[in-house]
């Protein structure tokens, strides 16, 4: 599955009440579905009655469901939000973990490479 297929928005169709439209967009967002929900009666009672209303069927016609393996864990789900929501942010910290990683690889090689003469004369008295 591409990765861009994970940063799109999917209908929740598993979470729905109606058609899936508020439990997507929590999704989508990583806000509880309950606020998302509490937000949209509070705008369609606050004045934007036809429109959200139509915005909501609008959407659930529109968008696709969400597909069953699209993530493999909460963990993954929470990433592809944070990316979603800030991808430079995100690419930041995959660089910062890349990064560390490959210091810590460097020093265990340069440890095993170095000439340690504390583990050679260990390895001497094993033979």
């Amino acid at each position: 599955m591409a990765d861009n297929s994970r940063t799109k928005f999917y209908l929740n169709r598993q979470d729905r009440k109606w058609k899936g439209v508020c439990a997507g967009i929590a999704d989508y967002t990583g806000i509880e579905v309950l606020w998302v929900r509490i937000g949209m009666i509070l705008l369609t009672l606050a004045g934007g009655f036809p429109w959200t209303l139509i915005a909501y069927l609008l959407i659930g016609w529109m968008a696709q469901d969400r597909p069953a393996n699209l993530y493999g864990s909460p963990e993954d789900a929470k990433f592809w939000q944070g990316v979603r929501s800030n991808p430079k942010r995100t690419t930041a910290e995959v660089r910062s973990k890349f990064r560390e990683l490959d210091r810590r690889l460097a020093d265990i090689e340069t440890h095993y490479t170095s000439r340690n003469t504390q583990l050679a004369d260990e390895i001497e008295r094993l033979r």
